[in-house]
């Protein structure tokens, strides 16, 4: 059975292995990258554009309802507030 040093001096010997194996497959990686962003002659746009709808655009939905006595809105989206809750919800339509 190893000693607690002997465990110690084997894991910092891995971490550094671990280290070098993650530099040179990272480096590997990019080469590969770039020879295809040069191959097919890609631009930043072509690699990083965001599609229509996705996830981060403006975020803002219209108020769908509005409550007439305080002026509370509310999209229609997620748990309905109380003032809704349970109602016919046509009347309250902007």
């Amino acid at each position: 059975m190893s000693s607690y040093k002997e465990l110690l001096a084997q894991r910092e010997l891995l971490d550094k292995q671990i280290k070098e194996a993650v530099q040179r497959e990272k480096a590997d990686g990019i080469a590969k990258a770039k020879a295809i962003i040069e191959e097919y002659d890609l631009t930043a746009a072509d690699l990083f554009s965001r599609k229509a709808g996705a996830k981060g655009t403006s975020g803002k939905v219209a108020p769908k309802y509005r409550n007439p006595a305080t002026g509370e809105t509310w999209t229609g989206r997620g748990k309905a507030p109380k003032w809704i809750e349970g109602r016919d919800r046509s009347s309250y339509l902007i």
